[in-house]
């Protein structure tokens, strides 16, 4: 089975502030269903409030990004399905739970895991 990474930025997710309970909850109920049917590998929202950085090979950290990367934040998660139809089933759930729409991406496969 292949993984696929769902995500969202967070500019994408616009939703009044009384709506937001019912998005959390929403989004909380497809997480649950993901890990009932068992497919959820692994997700979370980006804690914004950190700064990223890079470490590189000496161990030297730089704040700050690749400069050719743009802004990481939101929502994502890793799903492992049988075909990408499924991948794309599961983000179509998200979007309607989220509100906004889901970019999808595989992961390259790893015969060794």
């Amino acid at each position: 089975m292949t993984k696929y990474l769902i995500t969202f930025p967070s500019a994408a997710m616009v939703v009044p502030d009384d709506e937001l309970p019912a998005v959390s909850d929403a989004s909380r109920a497809v997480v649950e269903e993901a890990k009932q049917a068992g497919v959820w590998v692994f997700g979370a929202a980006i804690d914004e409030g950190v700064a990223p950085v890079l470490v590189d090979g000496d161990g030297t950290v730089t704040e700050g990004t690749y400069p050719q990367t743009e802004q990481l934040d939101g929502g994502f998660c890793v799903l492992e399905v049988p075909t990408r139809e499924a991948a794309l089933a599961w983000a179509t759930k998200l979007a309607v739970a989220c509100r906004c729409a889901q970019e999808v991406r595989a992961f390259h496969y790893d015969p060794a895991s």
